[in-house]
């Protein structure tokens, strides 16, 4: 199943009425890494900075209005990359001390496979779809609007399915942890693309990402950098 495309129509605003304006913040803030730091998005879409780069042009582009002629798969090559990037520049200015400062010092994304890079995509999915259910309040209403927009976004009827299951499946907070383990670049993406996918304005919410962000080994300065970036105030998260 192709998971780069299906994210591309969940962080173009699948799942919450925020999303859009998050991912357009997160683009905001690293806009201006774009030349200098365009390996490293490159690198979270199979080393292709052309990709990167022609990818988070038209995410940023269909997030804000300006293009009307953008894929699922152009938005997943660019939800990736902007992802890779607010996980670059995150772990780069949050080092701490200890084990998790040597994780961010020694932290250099790798050129990864297209079969990496998908399952990549399938975690912070999985991740994204866990946040929505935090709350435990995704009603008939909700789907029905989720699936429309993802519709909109051009994601497939598999796409579509596979959501709709999730959705109606218990969570799989353990899958993510494990698949995040060693993982500081993929850990980070995925707390970026979980505060894309809620409103984060219930006690449930905010509980769910604060546990999240600790089982997956975040500390505190790196959660604060991600939330400044998505323009997000969740959490009362202290490592």
């Amino acid at each position: 199943m192709d998971f780069m495309s299906l994210l591309g129509g969940l962080v173009g605003g699948g799942l919450s009425p925020s999303a859009s304006s998050r991912a357009q913040s997160a683009g905001n803030s690293v806009q201006d890494l774009l030349g200098g730091l365009l390996g490293k998005a490159g690198s979270a879409v199979g080393g292709n900075d052309n990709l990167a780069a022609a990818g988070i042009g038209a995410l940023l582009g269909a997030l804000t209005g300006r293009s009307q002629s953008t894929t699922a798969n152009s938005l997943g090559g660019g939800a990736m990359g902007l992802l890779g990037m607010m996980a670059y520049k995150a772990l780069k200015n949050s080092m701490s001390g200890g084990a998790q400062s040597q994780a961010v010092e020694n932290y250099e994304p790798e050129n990864v496979t297209p079969q990496q890079q998908n399952s990549d995509a399938e975690i912070i999915i999985i991740a994204m779809i866990d946040a929505a259910k935090a709350d435990g309040q995704v009603d008939p209403d909700e789907l029905t609007k989720i699936m429309t927009q993802l519709k909109s976004s051009g994601v497939g009827q598999e796409g579509v399915n596979y959501v709709m299951t999730k959705l109606r499946s218990p969570m799989e907070t353990n899958k993510i942890i494990a698949a995040t383990k060693n993982r500081p670049d993929l850990a980070a993406q995925v707390y970026s693309a979980s505060l894309m996918a809620i409103e984060v304005d219930t006690d449930a919410e905010r509980k769910y990402l604060d546990n999240l962000a600790r089982s997956m080994g975040l500390n505190s300065n790196i959660v604060r950098q991600i939330e400044q970036m998505t323009n997000t105030q969740n959490t009362s998260y202290m490592c």
